[in-house]
Protein backbone atom coordinates (compact mmCIF):
# COMPACT_ATOMS: atom_id res chain seq x y z
CA UNK A 1 0.00 0.00 0.00
CA UNK A 2 1.30 3.38 -0.49
CA UNK A 3 2.50 5.15 2.24
CA UNK A 4 0.54 8.76 1.21
CA UNK A 5 -2.89 6.58 1.38
CA UNK A 6 -2.22 5.48 4.91
CA UNK A 7 -4.11 7.18 8.25
CA UNK A 8 -1.93 10.11 8.50
CA UNK A 9 -0.25 10.79 12.11
CA UNK A 10 -2.56 14.03 12.16
CA UNK A 11 -5.77 11.70 12.13
CA UNK A 12 -4.54 9.40 14.83
CA UNK A 13 -4.14 13.26 17.30
CA UNK A 14 -7.25 14.72 15.62
CA UNK A 15 -9.20 11.73 15.45
CA UNK A 16 -7.64 8.78 17.44
CA UNK A 17 -10.34 6.23 17.44
CA UNK A 18 -11.25 6.16 13.95
CA UNK A 19 -7.79 6.09 12.82
CA UNK A 20 -7.35 2.80 14.50
CA UNK A 21 -9.73 1.58 12.26
CA UNK A 22 -8.72 3.20 9.33
CA UNK A 23 -5.39 2.29 6.91
CA UNK A 24 -6.55 5.02 4.64
CA UNK A 25 -6.62 9.40 5.72
CA UNK A 26 -9.80 10.28 7.02
CA UNK A 27 -10.51 12.21 3.94
CA UNK A 28 -9.87 8.85 1.98
CA UNK A 29 -12.76 7.07 3.76
CA UNK A 30 -14.96 10.19 3.88
CA UNK A 31 -14.85 10.68 -0.03
CA UNK A 32 -14.43 6.88 -1.02
CA UNK A 33 -16.32 5.05 1.49
CA UNK A 34 -18.48 6.49 3.97
CA UNK A 35 -21.99 5.48 3.33
CA UNK A 36 -21.12 3.92 -0.04
CA UNK A 37 -18.56 1.41 0.13
CA UNK A 38 -16.85 -1.43 1.88
CA UNK A 39 -13.35 -0.72 3.19
CA UNK A 40 -10.31 -3.74 4.52
CA UNK A 41 -7.81 -2.44 6.67
CA UNK A 42 -5.20 -5.39 7.12
CA UNK A 43 -3.51 -5.02 10.81
CA UNK A 44 -0.08 -4.82 8.97
CA UNK A 45 -1.65 -0.91 8.13
CA UNK A 46 -3.42 -0.42 11.20
CA UNK A 47 -1.48 1.53 13.79
CA UNK A 48 -2.16 -1.02 16.83
CA UNK A 49 -3.94 -3.94 16.94
CA UNK A 50 -7.63 -4.48 19.50
CA UNK A 51 -5.97 -6.59 22.19
CA UNK A 52 -6.43 -3.77 24.75
CA UNK A 53 -10.11 -3.62 23.88
CA UNK A 54 -11.09 -7.26 24.29
CA UNK A 55 -10.76 -10.61 24.16
CA UNK A 56 -12.36 -14.38 24.67
CA UNK A 57 -11.21 -14.00 28.30
CA UNK A 58 -13.09 -10.31 28.61
CA UNK A 59 -15.99 -12.67 27.22
CA UNK A 60 -16.06 -15.17 29.94
CA UNK A 61 -15.80 -12.57 32.81
CA UNK A 62 -18.61 -10.94 31.47
CA UNK A 63 -20.50 -13.87 31.32
CA UNK A 64 -19.66 -15.70 34.32
CA UNK A 65 -18.73 -12.83 36.69
CA UNK A 66 -20.48 -9.54 35.97
CA UNK A 67 -23.66 -10.64 36.57
CA UNK A 68 -25.16 -9.58 33.42
CA UNK A 69 -28.91 -10.10 32.82
CA UNK A 70 -31.13 -10.27 29.13
CA UNK A 71 -30.72 -7.96 26.88
CA UNK A 72 -27.08 -7.71 27.39
CA UNK A 73 -26.72 -11.07 25.68
CA UNK A 74 -28.04 -13.05 22.83
CA UNK A 75 -27.89 -16.33 21.68
CA UNK A 76 -27.90 -17.57 18.02
CA UNK A 77 -27.49 -20.84 15.93
CA UNK A 78 -27.87 -21.51 12.48
CA UNK A 79 -29.64 -18.17 11.64
CA UNK A 80 -31.61 -18.20 14.16
CA UNK A 81 -32.03 -16.10 17.92
CA UNK A 82 -32.62 -18.16 20.88
CA UNK A 83 -35.27 -17.60 23.32
CA UNK A 84 -34.12 -16.15 26.61
CA UNK A 85 -34.76 -18.90 29.02
CA UNK A 86 -33.04 -21.27 27.34
CA UNK A 87 -29.99 -19.53 28.71
CA UNK A 88 -31.09 -17.83 31.87
CA UNK A 89 -31.81 -18.85 35.41
CA UNK A 90 -32.05 -16.72 38.79
CA UNK A 91 -29.30 -15.60 40.89
CA UNK A 92 -29.70 -17.20 43.85
CA UNK A 93 -29.56 -16.05 47.46
CA UNK A 94 -29.47 -12.10 47.63
CA UNK A 95 -29.92 -11.76 43.60
CA UNK A 96 -32.78 -14.11 42.66
CA UNK A 97 -33.38 -11.94 39.49
CA UNK A 98 -35.03 -14.85 37.21
CA UNK A 99 -32.72 -13.44 33.84
CA UNK A 100 -29.53 -13.67 34.68
CA UNK A 101 -26.78 -15.39 32.44
CA UNK A 102 -26.65 -18.91 33.73
CA UNK A 103 -22.56 -19.69 32.75
CA UNK A 104 -23.51 -23.34 32.90
CA UNK A 105 -26.40 -23.58 30.13
CA UNK A 106 -23.91 -21.09 27.64
CA UNK A 107 -21.48 -23.39 27.98
CA UNK A 108 -23.31 -25.87 26.85
CA UNK A 109 -24.87 -23.95 24.31
CA UNK A 110 -21.18 -23.08 23.31
CA UNK A 111 -20.21 -26.25 23.04
CA UNK A 112 -23.41 -26.94 20.73
CA UNK A 113 -21.91 -24.82 17.85
CA UNK A 114 -24.24 -21.68 19.42
CA UNK A 115 -22.89 -18.20 18.74
CA UNK A 116 -22.37 -16.07 22.08
CA UNK A 117 -23.29 -12.01 21.19
CA UNK A 118 -22.43 -9.87 23.73
CA UNK A 119 -24.60 -6.66 23.08
CA UNK A 120 -23.83 -2.90 24.60
CA UNK A 121 -20.34 -3.40 25.10
CA UNK A 122 -20.22 -0.11 25.48
CA UNK A 123 -22.30 0.02 28.96
CA UNK A 124 -20.26 -2.85 30.26
CA UNK A 125 -16.75 -3.45 29.07
CA UNK A 126 -14.49 -0.10 30.66
CA UNK A 127 -11.98 -0.47 27.54
CA UNK A 128 -14.76 -0.15 24.97
CA UNK A 129 -16.90 2.31 27.12
CA UNK A 130 -13.57 4.75 26.76
CA UNK A 131 -12.84 3.78 22.97
CA UNK A 132 -16.44 3.56 21.70
CA UNK A 133 -17.17 7.57 23.16
CA UNK A 134 -13.62 8.46 21.45
CA UNK A 135 -14.86 6.97 18.52
CA UNK A 136 -18.69 8.90 18.58
CA UNK A 137 -16.91 11.97 18.72
CA UNK A 138 -14.70 11.37 16.23
CA UNK A 139 -17.23 10.50 13.77
CA UNK A 140 -19.93 12.93 14.97
CA UNK A 141 -22.39 10.05 15.15
CA UNK A 142 -23.41 7.44 17.68
CA UNK A 143 -22.27 4.27 18.40
CA UNK A 144 -22.68 0.76 19.83
CA UNK A 145 -20.57 -2.61 20.31
CA UNK A 146 -21.50 -5.90 20.11
CA UNK A 147 -18.77 -9.21 20.16
CA UNK A 148 -19.34 -12.32 18.16
CA UNK A 149 -18.10 -15.12 20.08
CA UNK A 150 -18.77 -18.43 17.61
CA UNK A 151 -17.37 -21.87 18.17
CA UNK A 152 -15.07 -23.16 15.10
CA UNK A 153 -16.82 -24.29 11.49
CA UNK A 154 -20.04 -22.07 12.65
CA UNK A 155 -22.01 -19.49 11.44
CA UNK A 156 -24.54 -17.29 13.90
CA UNK A 157 -26.35 -15.60 11.19
CA UNK A 158 -27.20 -16.43 7.56
CA UNK A 159 -27.02 -13.57 5.03
CA UNK A 160 -28.64 -10.23 5.73
CA UNK A 161 -27.98 -6.19 6.06
CA UNK A 162 -27.65 -4.15 9.13
CA UNK A 163 -29.63 -0.68 9.10
CA UNK A 164 -26.20 0.89 10.69
CA UNK A 165 -23.12 1.19 9.17
CA UNK A 166 -20.50 -1.17 11.32
CA UNK A 167 -17.00 -1.64 11.62
CA UNK A 168 -15.89 -4.95 12.41
CA UNK A 169 -12.87 -5.69 14.50
CA UNK A 170 -11.43 -8.90 14.61
CA UNK A 171 -10.48 -10.08 17.69
CA UNK A 172 -9.37 -13.64 18.31
CA UNK A 173 -9.37 -16.58 15.60
CA UNK A 174 -10.48 -15.90 11.84
CA UNK A 175 -13.95 -15.56 10.15
CA UNK A 176 -14.40 -15.67 6.90
CA UNK A 177 -16.95 -13.03 5.54
CA UNK A 178 -18.81 -13.12 2.28
CA UNK A 179 -20.37 -9.50 1.11
CA UNK A 180 -22.70 -8.99 -1.30
CA UNK A 181 -24.07 -5.90 -2.71
CA UNK A 182 -27.10 -3.82 -1.12
CA UNK A 183 -30.60 -4.88 -2.14
CA UNK A 184 -32.32 -1.37 -0.84
CA UNK A 185 -28.68 0.90 -0.57
CA UNK A 186 -28.77 3.16 2.61
CA UNK A 187 -31.93 1.65 4.23
CA UNK A 188 -33.49 3.16 7.79
CA UNK A 189 -34.24 1.27 10.44
CA UNK A 190 -37.63 1.07 9.50
CA UNK A 191 -36.50 -0.80 6.78
CA UNK A 192 -35.08 -3.70 8.51
CA UNK A 193 -33.95 -6.78 6.37
CA UNK A 194 -36.27 -9.41 7.53
CA UNK A 195 -38.94 -7.12 5.70
CA UNK A 196 -37.13 -8.21 2.51
CA UNK A 197 -36.43 -11.40 3.41
CA UNK A 198 -36.87 -13.28 0.04
CA UNK A 199 -34.53 -10.75 -2.05
CA UNK A 200 -32.06 -11.31 0.62
CA UNK A 201 -32.04 -14.82 0.63
CA UNK A 202 -32.06 -15.17 -3.13
CA UNK A 203 -29.40 -12.02 -3.52
CA UNK A 204 -27.03 -14.16 -0.98
CA UNK A 205 -27.04 -17.43 -3.81
CA UNK A 206 -24.92 -14.41 -6.02
CA UNK A 207 -21.22 -14.25 -6.51
CA UNK A 208 -19.69 -11.98 -3.36
CA UNK A 209 -18.72 -9.09 -4.04
CA UNK A 210 -15.73 -9.68 -1.41
CA UNK A 211 -14.84 -12.91 0.06
CA UNK A 212 -12.26 -12.29 2.74
CA UNK A 213 -10.71 -14.04 6.08
CA UNK A 214 -10.46 -11.59 8.72
CA UNK A 215 -7.32 -11.96 11.46
CA UNK A 216 -6.82 -10.46 14.57
CA UNK A 217 -6.24 -6.99 14.12
CA UNK A 218 -8.00 -6.62 11.02
CA UNK A 219 -10.83 -4.04 10.21
CA UNK A 220 -13.76 -4.35 7.98
CA UNK A 221 -15.73 -1.36 7.63
CA UNK A 222 -19.34 -2.44 5.81
CA UNK A 223 -22.00 0.62 4.79
CA UNK A 224 -25.27 -0.18 5.81
CA UNK A 225 -27.46 -2.47 3.83
CA UNK A 226 -24.50 -4.43 2.15
CA UNK A 227 -25.21 -8.30 2.70
CA UNK A 228 -22.85 -9.94 4.54
CA UNK A 229 -22.72 -13.29 6.25
CA UNK A 230 -19.60 -14.64 8.69
CA UNK A 231 -18.24 -18.48 9.44
CA UNK A 232 -15.61 -18.97 12.07
CA UNK A 233 -12.97 -20.89 10.69
CA UNK A 234 -10.59 -23.58 12.22
CA UNK A 235 -10.73 -22.43 16.01
CA UNK A 236 -12.76 -20.25 17.94
CA UNK A 237 -13.44 -16.60 16.76
CA UNK A 238 -14.29 -13.34 18.46
CA UNK A 239 -14.86 -10.13 16.62
CA UNK A 240 -16.62 -6.67 17.84
CA UNK A 241 -18.69 -5.04 15.45
CA UNK A 242 -19.00 -1.34 16.26
CA UNK A 243 -22.66 0.23 14.99
CA UNK A 244 -22.22 3.49 13.76
CA UNK A 245 -26.18 4.96 13.90
CA UNK A 246 -25.40 7.39 11.39
CA UNK A 247 -27.43 10.99 11.43
CA UNK A 248 -28.62 11.63 8.21
CA UNK A 249 -31.03 13.86 6.30
CA UNK A 250 -34.08 12.13 7.04
CA UNK A 251 -33.34 12.58 10.49
CA UNK A 252 -33.07 16.32 9.62
CA UNK A 253 -36.52 16.45 7.68
CA UNK A 254 -38.24 15.01 10.65
CA UNK A 255 -36.95 17.70 12.67
CA UNK A 256 -37.71 20.30 9.82
CA UNK A 257 -41.38 18.97 9.86
CA UNK A 258 -41.67 19.32 13.88
CA UNK A 259 -40.64 22.98 13.55
CA UNK A 260 -42.69 24.27 10.96
CA UNK A 261 -45.89 21.97 12.38
CA UNK A 262 -45.46 23.81 16.16
CA UNK A 263 -45.09 27.29 14.11
CA UNK A 264 -48.35 27.28 12.17
CA UNK A 265 -49.40 26.28 15.84
CA UNK A 266 -50.00 30.31 15.53
CA UNK A 267 -52.04 29.70 12.23
CA UNK A 268 -55.67 30.44 13.57
CA UNK A 269 -57.28 28.70 10.20
CA UNK A 270 -55.67 26.02 11.14
CA UNK A 271 -56.56 25.28 14.61
CA UNK A 272 -60.60 26.08 12.77
CA UNK A 273 -62.78 22.69 13.16
CA UNK A 274 -63.65 20.91 9.85
CA UNK A 275 -67.19 21.30 8.57
CA UNK A 276 -70.05 19.09 10.82
CA UNK A 277 -71.48 16.19 8.79
CA UNK A 278 -68.18 14.96 7.58
CA UNK A 279 -68.73 12.35 5.46
CA UNK A 280 -66.33 9.54 6.61
CA UNK A 281 -67.78 6.58 3.87
CA UNK A 282 -65.49 7.99 1.65
CA UNK A 283 -63.33 11.06 1.77
CA UNK A 284 -64.16 13.14 4.20
CA UNK A 285 -61.78 16.30 4.07
CA UNK A 286 -62.54 18.67 1.62
CA UNK A 287 -59.89 19.78 -1.59
CA UNK A 288 -60.00 22.69 -0.57
CA UNK A 289 -58.85 22.21 3.15
CA UNK A 290 -55.88 20.13 1.97
CA UNK A 291 -55.07 22.79 -0.30
CA UNK A 292 -54.80 25.54 2.50
CA UNK A 293 -52.95 22.90 4.83
CA UNK A 294 -50.26 22.47 2.17
CA UNK A 295 -50.12 26.23 1.13
CA UNK A 296 -49.46 27.04 4.66
CA UNK A 297 -46.62 23.85 5.69
CA UNK A 298 -45.00 24.75 2.22
CA UNK A 299 -44.74 28.27 2.93
CA UNK A 300 -44.10 27.47 7.07
CA UNK A 301 -41.13 25.07 5.93
CA UNK A 302 -39.47 28.13 3.61
CA UNK A 303 -39.24 30.29 6.38
CA UNK A 304 -37.31 27.90 8.74
CA UNK A 305 -33.53 28.73 8.96
CA UNK A 306 -30.91 26.40 10.07
CA UNK A 307 -30.44 28.05 13.22
CA UNK A 308 -34.17 27.53 14.24
CA UNK A 309 -33.15 23.58 14.44
CA UNK A 310 -30.15 23.93 16.13
CA UNK A 311 -31.73 23.79 19.13
CA UNK A 312 -33.67 20.49 18.71
CA UNK A 313 -30.43 19.01 16.56
CA UNK A 314 -28.37 19.76 19.76
CA UNK A 315 -30.81 17.52 22.30
CA UNK A 316 -31.29 14.78 20.19
CA UNK A 317 -27.38 14.89 19.57
CA UNK A 318 -27.14 14.95 23.47
CA UNK A 319 -29.85 11.81 23.99
CA UNK A 320 -27.89 9.79 21.73
CA UNK A 321 -24.65 8.50 23.51
CA UNK A 322 -23.58 9.08 27.28
CA UNK A 323 -20.93 11.04 28.24
CA UNK A 324 -17.34 10.11 29.76
CA UNK A 325 -18.14 8.06 32.79
CA UNK A 326 -17.48 9.70 36.13
CA UNK A 327 -16.39 8.17 39.57
CA UNK A 328 -19.61 10.22 42.26
CA UNK A 329 -17.32 8.77 45.69
CA UNK A 330 -14.14 9.91 44.09
CA UNK A 331 -15.55 12.72 42.61
CA UNK A 332 -16.51 14.18 45.97
CA UNK A 333 -13.75 13.21 47.76
CA UNK A 334 -11.32 14.89 45.63
CA UNK A 335 -13.62 18.08 45.55
CA UNK A 336 -13.26 17.83 49.32
CA UNK A 337 -9.09 17.99 48.67
CA UNK A 338 -8.90 20.12 46.02
CA UNK A 339 -5.60 22.45 45.75
CA UNK A 340 -4.35 25.53 43.87
CA UNK A 341 -2.13 23.17 42.01
CA UNK A 342 -4.81 20.94 40.80
CA UNK A 343 -6.22 20.89 36.97
CA UNK A 344 -9.84 20.49 35.74
CA UNK A 345 -10.31 18.44 32.82
CA UNK A 346 -13.21 19.18 30.40
CA UNK A 347 -15.22 15.87 31.01
CA UNK A 348 -15.47 13.60 27.65
CA UNK A 349 -18.53 13.37 25.44
CA UNK A 350 -20.17 16.46 27.26
CA UNK A 351 -21.41 17.73 23.76
CA UNK A 352 -21.75 21.42 25.84
CA UNK A 353 -23.68 23.52 23.98
CA UNK A 354 -23.57 27.46 25.36
CA UNK A 355 -26.44 29.97 25.33
CA UNK A 356 -26.20 33.61 26.73
CA UNK A 357 -29.10 34.74 29.05
CA UNK A 358 -29.66 38.38 30.63
CA UNK A 359 -27.94 36.53 33.95
CA UNK A 360 -25.11 35.10 32.22
CA UNK A 361 -25.53 31.90 30.17
CA UNK A 362 -27.44 28.15 30.03
CA UNK A 363 -25.00 25.43 29.70
CA UNK A 364 -26.90 22.52 28.25
CA UNK A 365 -24.85 19.12 28.13
CA UNK A 366 -25.33 15.52 28.80
CA UNK A 367 -24.86 16.31 32.61
CA UNK A 368 -28.14 18.64 32.06
CA UNK A 369 -29.03 21.94 31.71
CA UNK A 370 -26.58 24.39 34.44
CA UNK A 371 -27.37 28.23 34.94
CA UNK A 372 -23.69 30.11 34.87
CA UNK A 373 -23.05 33.39 36.20
CA UNK A 374 -21.79 36.24 34.31
CA UNK A 375 -19.14 36.31 36.66
CA UNK A 376 -18.56 32.55 36.27
CA UNK A 377 -18.84 32.89 32.21
CA UNK A 378 -15.25 34.16 31.25
CA UNK A 379 -13.90 30.90 32.95
CA UNK A 380 -16.36 28.40 31.56
CA UNK A 381 -16.13 29.75 28.11
CA UNK A 382 -12.08 29.18 28.83
CA UNK A 383 -12.35 25.80 29.59
CA UNK A 384 -14.72 24.84 26.81
CA UNK A 385 -12.26 26.10 24.73
CA UNK A 386 -9.20 25.14 25.73
CA UNK A 387 -10.90 21.73 27.60
CA UNK A 388 -8.31 22.41 30.71
CA UNK A 389 -9.00 25.23 33.93
CA UNK A 390 -6.53 25.57 36.56
CA UNK A 391 -8.06 25.52 40.43
CA UNK A 392 -5.65 28.34 40.74
CA UNK A 393 -7.25 30.42 37.96
CA UNK A 394 -11.21 28.97 38.53
CA UNK A 395 -10.71 29.26 42.18
CA UNK A 396 -11.83 26.45 44.94
CA UNK A 397 -15.43 27.34 44.68
CA UNK A 398 -16.15 27.24 41.10
CA UNK A 399 -13.97 24.30 41.17
CA UNK A 400 -15.81 22.28 43.29
CA UNK A 401 -19.26 23.09 41.58
CA UNK A 402 -17.67 22.02 38.39
CA UNK A 403 -17.07 19.17 39.57
CA UNK A 404 -19.86 17.74 41.70
CA UNK A 405 -22.27 19.35 38.07
CA UNK A 406 -20.56 16.55 36.54
CA UNK A 407 -18.86 19.31 34.51
CA UNK A 408 -14.98 18.34 35.12
CA UNK A 409 -13.03 15.71 36.44
CA UNK A 410 -9.74 15.90 37.89
CA UNK A 411 -6.36 15.30 36.37
CA UNK A 412 -4.12 13.08 38.32
CA UNK A 413 -1.66 14.40 40.54
CA UNK A 414 2.13 14.13 39.27
CA UNK A 415 4.27 12.68 41.99
CA UNK A 416 6.53 15.38 43.03
CA UNK A 417 10.24 15.01 40.81
CA UNK A 418 12.86 12.92 42.76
Amino acid sequence: MNPTDTSSGADQQVRPALARLLSVSFDDFADKHWGTAPLLSRADDLPSGFADLFSNDAVDELISRRGLRTPFLRVAKDGSTLADAEFTRAGGVGAGVTDQLSDDRLLDLFAGGSTLVLQALHRTWPPIIDFAGQLSTDLGHPVQVNSYTTPAQNTGFSSHYDVHDVFVLQIAGAKRWQIREPILTTPLRSQPWDQRRAQVEAASTGIPLLEVTLEPGDCLYLPRGYLHAATALGEISTHLTIGVHTWTRTHLLHTLSRYAVTRLADDADLRAALPPGLDWSGVPVAEADLELVRDRLVAALRQVRLSDLADALHTAHRGSQRAEPVAPVAGVAAAGTLTSADTLRLRGGLAPHLTETAAGADLLSRAGRRSITATDLPLVRRLLTEGRLSVADAGEDLARRLIVAGLVVIEPRQPPAG
